[in-house]
């Protein structure tokens, strides 16, 4: 299966498109001896995951923490080789990871970047073919710290400008976090700088690649093509973002629960939870509008109503195999990513570049069209800081209910110029304005109406 030399505990499996997938997984026998490092995925690419000669990689520094967990566990003295010298470049890092600066604030989706983005750093040869990472922190100098980020954005093909950007954006931010906590680590401020040398690399312009965003259309063509192939998790996935604006990682990871939709307390509504900012967000599901119920999110229900209840999140999967078979369990990213590019593939007329997060940039594309306010915009995407607190639901309910309403009538108003185009595409014939004045004039018209009545009300008063 693999030709190339493997790491001690790395793992190769193939996958369903025949891809060879490599994991690092500690064995049993070292579990039971109390062994707390964790099994990791390292990716489909074996330069990545074990390096050139099977040596080095991310397999590399995972097993050069298990060195040192045993040798600490016999007794033994610790090889200085294997670990990281005080006030290094590699000592920075590690420690880095262990403050809440990362703990707290980076995902477990941003992670696998970040670990690769400071080996990156750590591997980059100076002139003289020394490690970066071997460098004492005090040795980088605002010329030292251009000179890394133009060694990084060389390349053959060319130069890898966002690498250099993501380069710069972490030093920047490793330094700011880590000379409090370790004055003596970093150089003493001067008056020619020596605060945070990163800071003194301007960045090279690029062309920024603007994010791909999908159809109402689209999206609703790719969840009704997972139902018929009997997959309705990637389906309501890319519903849930596109509608409900949930970022993907939050909506795989379970944050989505069934008591969120369609509560005791709010039977009426869906509960978003915004993760990476805190925001909680109630979306009306439907209102009573003279005596008849409409439904703000009608064909999203549909497609709900065919995931199974499995657990308390909404999102889960059966474990096929193993000694948990037939249990439950959340998706990874990954795992849910990959579903979702091979039903994409096997749906008609969707796009290659249709993506979860594509889904989510869709719905918010969708708002800009229907003309929201930024106060109705942020009141339905969580886009704010400001933490949850006990009236915070209702006020942030009634701003949505007026977004939302505004964004179905934006939707009635299209489907009607819709059925216009066609019909007098086919013959001519003109289509009662009944439709609009009903839908749309009912949604977007009627408090201004009221407002009018007041006014006249108020001029004969006076008169």
């Amino acid at each position: 299966m693999l030709e190339r030399p493997r790491p001690r505990f790395v793992v190769p499996r193939v996958l369903k498109n025949d891809e060879t997938a490599f994991y690092f997984v500690i064995s049993k026998y070292y579990r039971k001896l109390g062994c707390t490092i964790p099994n990791e995925p390292l990716g489909t690419d074996y330069e990545d995951a074990c390096g050139k000669d099977g040596k080095g990689g991310r397999a590399a520094i995972l097993n050069a923490l298990f060195d040192e967990w045993e040798a600490k566990k016999n007794g033994e003295p610790i090889d200085d080789s294997k670990l990281a010298r005080y006030g290094t470049i590699d000592w920075l890092f590690r420690h880095y990871k262990t403050e809440e600066a990362y703990t707290e604030k980076v995902s477990e989706r941003s992670r696998p970047d970040y670990e690769r983005i400071m080996q990156m750093i750590c591997d980059t040869l100076d002139k003289k073919g020394r490690r970066v990472g071997d460098h004492m922190v005090r040795e980088v100098t605002p010329r030292g710290a251009i000179n890394i980020y133009r060694k990084i954005i060389k390349r053959a093909d060319g130069e890898r400008l966002r690498q250099g950007e993501k380069v710069v954006g972490l030093c920047r931010k490793v330094w700011k976090v880590m000379r409090p906590l370790y004055p003596d680590v970093f150089p003493r401020p001067t008056s020619e700088g020596g605060v945070n040398p990163w800071m003194s690399v301007v960045l090279k312009r690029r062309v920024k690649k603007k994010k791909h965003a999908v159809t109402r259309e689209e999206v609703y063509k790719f969840s009704w093509g997972c139902i018929e192939r009997g997959r309705p998790e990637p389906a309501a996935v890319a519903v849930i973002c596109f509608e409900w604006l949930q970022r993907p990682e939050n909506v795989v990871a379970g944050i989505l629960t069934w008591p969120d939709y369609r509560s005791k307390k709010w039977p009426h509504a869906i509960r978003i939870e915004h993760h990476k900012t805190g925001a909680l967000v109630w979306h009306p599901l439907e209102e009573v509008v003279d005596g008849e119920m409409v439904k703000f999110y009608g064909e999203a229900e549909k497609i709900i109503s065919h995931l199974p209840k499995l657990g308390i999140p909404m999102i889960m999967r059966k474990i096929g195999n193993g000694e948990k078979k037939g249990q439950a369990k959340t998706w990874s990213y990954p795992g849910m990513e990959k579903v979702v590019q091979t039903m994409r593939k096997q749906i008609e007329g969707v796009s290659s570049l249709f993506t979860l997060d594509a889904c989510r940039h869709g719905g918010m594309t969708e708002l800009e069209e229907a003309e929201l306010t930024d106060g109705q915009g942020r009141a339905l995407s969580g886009h704010k800081t400001t933490q949850a607190y006990k009236g915070y639901a209702k006020e942030t309910m009634q701003r949505a209910l007026a977004a939302t309403r505004k964004r179905h009538a934006h939707l009635l108003t299209q489907r009607q110029l819709e059925q216009e185009a066609q019909a007098k595409a086919e013959g001519g014939e003109q289509i009662s304005t009944e439709f609009r004045n009903k839908g749309a004039e009912t949604f977007r018209n009627r408090h201004q109406k009221r407002r009018e009545n007041k006014a006249i009300f108020a001029a004969g008063s006076k008169a």
